[in-house]
């Protein structure tokens, strides 16, 4: 795996940078100088490329025997074990000479450098961007890390630097085409079956949660009764399903909010709702014999937004008697008033008993590997392809809005990242139609979709203008 090391003199942004690029907070951030001594490895991913990433203590002339030649020492092994640095200057504060000092030190290393022109987004920056190619490394690099801008600009500078071969791909991107070339055996991770699942229980008061959860343990664990409200805490409960571990959540009745007086309801609301977030995969459930109530079609919703894979389940099947006519209805209004999810798995159970929880069980787990599904970088480009063979993105002033590529940059839901010359002309229904297509045509039904439109930063457009 290609290393990255990240680095510069104290307090030019190193660790934000590295957090930015693992995804998490895993290195101290704070606006002293110093904070970062050892050297930190992390698995970062940019777009498409993944890499192993360094962050280091900021450079700084001094004695060896000291700490700070200590802490120096260590970033120039970082250097020389990785197979890019990248050098991070504060462009707000201007090329300083401790800078140019070690400039002159990674040009004599003579491996390949990337120069980041960080904190380009504060006012008077230009100045330092401009100085910055006295360094003599080549074309600064601006961006943010604190904000995110400008990584679709780094991730290309990375590539030009050391080639896209560099990395475990075969999907190199032309940015003025689509074209892609697909490797006959991309792997992807496998998903794995044996993972415990976390799986939510909610929907409206009454609904028959807790008696559902009661069936699944084979006990009378939770309350259950005929009022209302019965359920006030999220109550976790762990079984063993086909020898898979479930961690499963019982939750407080979801009412309208404007229906919610009582300070201790709110509170129960606000619990059944960290346990939305907890979860995995969420059953809401519904009343068969009064479905898709207003309120119910609001907590699908809720679950979606949240980013959660749902399963419906139909309650209380023992009391319905046309059974395929009412099947059949539940299945037309399912598709009807929840297109945000369409191909959202449906199942009749009954909690009082015990028919279609198996059923119930085997759409949970089918519904949390698409949630957890990955597409390679080059079958999403062949199939982008595709799509716009078949239908042309729209033009806008006589100018086509280019597509350049297509990345899964996350699972749990399914988040693609579109790289295009104008996202704001691309428009809703194209946005729309691609979602469609990617739900369709990869099977990603039941599990909300996310699709980001992202162009690369360009600092100096209007520049000339301004000076002409």
């Amino acid at each position: 795996m290609v290393t990255i090391a990240i680095i510069g003199r104290p307090n030019v942004g190193k660790s934000t940078l590295f957090n930015r690029l693992v995804g998490k907070r895993l290195a101290l951030v704070d606006d002293r100088p110093g904070v970062t001594r050892d050297r930190r490895p992390g698995e970062a991913r940019l777009g498409d490329l993944e890499f192993e990433v360094i962050d280091t203590a900021g450079l700084e002339e001094a004695a060896a025997e000291s700490l700070e030649g200590r802490m120096r020492a260590q970033t120039e092994a970082a250097i020389a074990s990785a197979d890019l640095s990248l050098f991070l200057i504060d462009v707000k504060a201007g090329v300083t000479p401790v800078d140019q000092v070690f400039g002159e030190l990674l040009r004599k290393v003579g491996k390949p450098v990337v120069l980041v022109a960080n904190k380009a987004e504060a006012r008077g920056s230009d100045a330092g961007l401009a100085d910055a190619y006295g360094l003599g490394l080549g074309e600064p690099c601006p961006i943010s890390a604190e904000h995110g801008e400008g990584m679709s600009d780094l991730r290309d500078a990375i590539v030009e630097a050391i080639g896209i071969e560099a990395f475990d791909t075969e999907e190199a991107l032309d940015e003025a085409e689509t074209d892609v070339a697909v490797p006959e055996s991309e792997e992807v991770p496998a998903y794995d079956a044996t993972k415990p699942l976390r799986i939510a229980v909610v929907g409206r008061p009454n609904a028959g949660k807790s008696t559902l959860v009661n069936r699944f343990l084979g006990e009378d664990r939770m309350l259950t009764g005929p009022e209302a409200g019965i359920t006030r805490d999220s109550i976790s409960v762990e079984w063993s399903w086909q020898g898979r571990r479930v961690k499963m959540f019982d939750t407080a009745g979801l009412r309208r909010k404007s229906r919610i007086q009582e300070k201790l309801e709110k509170l129960s609301v606000a619990d059944a709702l960290r346990a939305v977030k907890f979860a995995e995969v969420v059953i809401v459930v519904l009343d068969v014999t009064i479905p898709f109530e207003r309120q119910d079609l609001q907590i699908a919703d809720l679950v979606l937004r949240e980013g959660r894979a749902a399963v419906l389940a139909f309650n209380k099947w023992d009391l319905v008697e046309d059974r395929q006519a009412v099947l059949a209805d539940l299945r037309e209004k399912t598709d009807r008033l929840l297109p945000q999810a369409r191909g959202i798995r449906a199942v009749p159970v009954s909690g009082e008993t015990g028919e279609g929880l198996d059923r119930l069980m085997r759409a949970v787990a089918e519904t949390h590997e698409v949630w957890n599904r990955r597409i390679s970088t080059a079958r999403l480009n062949q199939w982008l392809q595709g799509m716009v063979a078949h239908h042309q993105p729209p033009a806008v002033s006589g100018r086509r809005v280019n597509l350049k590529y297509l990345t899964q940059v996350k699972t749990r839901p399914p988040t693609f990242m579109l790289s295009t010359s104008r996202p704001e002309a691309l428009g809703a229904s194209y946005t729309r139609y691609l979602i469609g297509g990617l739900r369709e045509d990869f099977g990603l039904f039941g599990v909300p979709i996310r699709l980001s439109l992202k162009k690369p930063d360009n600092p100096y457009a209007g520049k000339r203008k301004r000076f002409s």
